[in-house]
């Protein structure tokens, strides 16, 4: 089948000047975006935010088992940083041989110096309690519980094991700036 002359003038009346495309694909006038889950979002920080602001029973730890805690409302990599020693301890205690009661005072008195120095992290050793008996790591325990109630502290978590490992903790104090 050919085509006549009169039918190609007819067609190129028709569609007008026509000039070469620079690319064999043209792009889509819009890209789809992809459904934000915002349901699952919001779910996902309220069991952050029950599991952070919840009374959290230390009473259950056991000798090996890791620490760690977040002030609610801060992001989970901050935590994780402080495990794989980003910021540079800058001062700690020790407070093996210690009773839980010197301990406690010990801590608070540290803490209270460090804050005062302007110190973000420290290092507290409360060992791993080995010796403690049935009752558990006693001092692991008051540590734990002590660093959980006080205002400055951002998070702490179990050291590093070159560094300590679960005998000690590091603790994220909260800058003056």
């Amino acid at each position: 089948m050919s085509i006549d002359d009169d039918e190609i003038a007819l067609f190129r009346a028709t569609v007008g000047t026509v000039r070469k495309l620079e690319k064999d694909r043209i792009p889509p006038a819009s890209s789809a975006r992809r459904p934000v889950p915002l349901q699952r979002h919001l779910d996902d920080q309220a069991v952050m935010d029950e599991l952070a602001n919840g009374h959290f029973d230390f009473s259950s730890l056991e000798n090996g088992d890791e620490l760690q805690w977040l002030k609610p409302g801060l992001r989970p990599k901050i935590l994780t940083r402080l495990r794989r020693g980003h910021w540079r301890v800058q001062d700690e205690i020790d407070l093996h041989q210690m009773t839980v009661k010197a301990a406690g005072a010990s801590v608070r008195v540290f803490l209270n110096e460090a804050e005062r120095d302007g110190l973000t992290c420290v290092k507290i050793i409360h060992g791993k309690g080995l010796r403690s008996g049935p009752s558990g790591p006693r001092l692991k325990l008051m540590t734990a519980r002590l660093l959980s109630r006080r205002d400055r502290v951002v998070a702490f978590a179990s050291a590093p094991p070159h560094d300590g490992g679960t005998g000690a903790v590091y603790v994220l104090l909260k800058s003056r700036a």
